[in-house]
């Protein structure tokens, strides 16, 4: 039988520097392995203990790794010694075949989005119209959707919440991670580029983790899934039955679901 496993990356299996929230003495950190260079400097790691259970994980099940990264952001990425067969990007709007984008998936998500969503140039209008200081930069990813990177503290109150509002009656929703503000089509999801993942591999389950809410439809979709005890889905009490949280925190929770998910996969032989 074969499973599917599809996870996201950032906060969920790789973190940065900012985000390894461990405590305890230095001698009883744990040993990182550094899986992300940008600009030629450490950028993301995992554990060891970590990234040996992914290598495995890797050998019994079918890995996606299953991110908002475009592709370009996502190759920088190195998590295994034989990358794999399939990458999920762009939140669903760029499916990787051995390392190349599939062409026809990304039309088939074009013309989906153009159906039944307000233009992108119209959402980054309202970007630049209702930004202010706290704004550090605007981006667009694969001319699919916006993100801004702001400073959280300078942050108005409301502002999201605002903008989500009226992203939602455009047919597009919002995430705030970290200190990225992230404005996509809400047609462009995760879980519909895994069924497609599920259909071309004949999986016969899937599990998967992730730590945003634009995560939590692939969760709700798989058999089993998990999510680490931070980040946007925790901060919003998210929940669902075939969902389980790690005990840990940062790139411990990282380490915990591999551990997680490597158990499931074995279990389901």
């Amino acid at each position: 039988m074969t499973v599917l496993v599809c996870s996201d990356l950032d906060r969920t299996l790789i973190y940065s520097q900012a985000a390894f929230a461990l405590d305890g003495p230095d001698e009883a950190m744990p040993r990182l392995v550094c899986v992300e260079f940008y600009q030629g400097a450490p950028l993301s790691y995992m554990t060891e203990a970590a990234a040996r259970t992914l290598e495995t994980l890797a050998a019994s099940a079918v890995f996606v790794p299953t991110t908002t990264r475009t592709p370009e952001q996502y190759r920088r990425v190195h998590l295994l010694e034989k990358p794999p067969a399939y990458a999920i990007c762009a939140n669903g709007g760029h499916l990787l075949v051995d390392g190349e984008d599939d062409p026809s998936w990304s039309a088939s998500v074009r013309a989906r989005i153009a159906d039944g969503c307000a233009p992108l140039a119209e959402i980054q209008d309202r970007l630049v119209r209702t930004g202010g200081e706290f704004v550090l930069k605007r981006r667009t990813a694969s001319d699919l959707f916006a993100y801004t990177v702001v400073d959280r503290a300078s942050l108005p109150p409301g502002w999201v919440d605002d903008l989500a509002g009226w992203c939602a009656e455009r047919g597009w929703r919002t995430s705030l991670q970290g200190r990225k503000v992230y404005c996509l089509p809400a047609c462009l999801t995760k879980a519909a580029a895994a069924a497609e993942v599920a259909r071309r591999t004949g999986a016969s389950a899937m599990l998967a983790a992730g730590d945003s809410l634009l995560d939590a439809e692939l969760l709700e979709a798989a058999r089993a899934s998990i999510r680490p005890a931070h980040g946007e889905l925790h901060d919003a009490g998210w929940t669902s039955p075939a969902t389980a949280v790690t005990a840990s925190r940062g790139v411990a929770a990282g380490q915990e679901i591999t551990d997680w998910l490597l158990h499931r996969v074995e279990n389901h032989r």
